[in-house]
């Protein structure tokens, strides 16, 4: 992986449902916003995704409204992968560690776009956005408290 400076190190929240990040997960790779390369783009490697997953499945799961996974980009090749002939969506090499899923109503008065935000969920429509490093800080101590230890931890200091 490309050595990134603590400074242009960038931290995001990828939207998707819990289904699907534990495919993410399991295949070591990242896929947003229903395959767009866009989004996946925008980030570098070094930089840091956590999924927020708002349902267990895409359709007709239920509400989970929680933090699934966290990983770092590894590389910056975003690449096409053929997942059925009508669907080629984009993906990216992420390397995940190891956490346990958390509900976002335990960190809502804690972040900084959701504190005193009465419709907080309105940004997560988007499906794919920058937070900062606090923020950042914040969800994985709770994701990692148990698990492999803080954000300190993942080399984030």
């Amino acid at each position: 992986m490309n050595e990134q400076s603590e400074q242009s190190r960038r931290y995001w929240i990828g939207v998707v449902s819990a289904s699907h990040v534990s495919r993410g997960v399991e295949g070591g790779f990242a896929q947003l916003c229903h395959g767009k390369a866009a989004p996946l783009k925008r980030m570098k490697a070094g930089d840091w995704l956590i999924y927020y997953s708002p349902r267990t499945d895409m359709r007709n799961g239920d509400p989970l409204q929680a933090f699934t996974a966290i990983g770092q980009v590894q590389d910056d090749s975003v690449y096409e992968y053929q997942m059925s002939d009508s669907f080629i969506p984009f993906r990216r090499n992420i390397r995940y560690t190891d956490c346990k899923e958390t509900k976002i109503s335990s960190l809502l008065g804690q972040l900084s776009f959701t504190r005193g935000e009465k419709n907080w969920g309105y940004r997560f429509r988007f499906g794919h956005f920058e937070i900062s490093e606090q923020d950042f800080r914040v969800i994985a101590d709770a994701m990692l408290n148990n698990a492999e230890g803080k954000a300190y931890e993942l080399g984030i200091q």
